[in-house]
């Protein structure tokens, strides 16, 4: 996520519930960060409308595998509407973390083959190198683009936010106009 961040700079990030958003909440809090707090799977549905009310900003939605798998019907409305200026990192640990580490089903599936299908430009990452070879061509792209990247579980937990859920909200709309 740091590298992410490191490209994101104060472009908007729509963050899925969970662990995604403590991390960021944790790694790098901004004005600019909308946390997603307890509705799984619809940080993408959100991040499309930023995207598509604000064409001059790159919008980052920052998303997990079982987040995604919650809500696969957003990267069909994502891939018709192609909105330029959408980025869509998902990150993909194979388990539902922050409700206990229950696996999901993204190995049973070709999730790259998904995306191609709904006009995503797709990159699958495995690697740190090939994450930041990847977002170095960023600006070159035009969305929707879609990092896949391949992730640990992980071993420390970051605190839950701070921040009142109408004072998010609040902080991030001012941020965007």
């Amino acid at each position: 996520m740091e590298i992410i961040l490191n490209y994101a700079k104060a472009h908007p990030i729509v963050s899925a519930n969970g662990f995604i958003s403590r991390d960021l909440f944790e790694i790098k809090d901004k004005k600019t960060n909308f946390y997603m707090i307890g509705s799984m799977g619809l940080a993408s549905s959100i991040g499309l409308g930023v995207a598509l009310k604000n064409p001059k900003k790159t919008v980052f939605v920052f998303d997990g595998d079982g987040n995604i798998l919650m809500n696969l019907g957003s990267l069909v409305t994502i891939g018709s509407l192609k909105p330029k200026n959408f980025v869509h990192v998902i990150f993909d640990n194979n388990i539902h973390e922050s409700t206990g580490g229950q696996p999901t089903n993204i190995s049973k599936i070709n999730f790259k083959k998904i995306c191609d299908a709904v006009n995503y430009k797709t990159f699958q990452i495995t690697t740190k190198s090939k994450l930041i070879q990847s977002l170095k061509n960023l600006e070159k792209l035009s969305g929707p683009i879609l990092f896949h990247v391949k992730i640990s579980s992980s071993k420390t937990k970051s605190k839950r936010m701070t921040i009142h859920p109408k004072t998010i909200r609040d902080r991030f709309t001012n941020s965007i106009r």
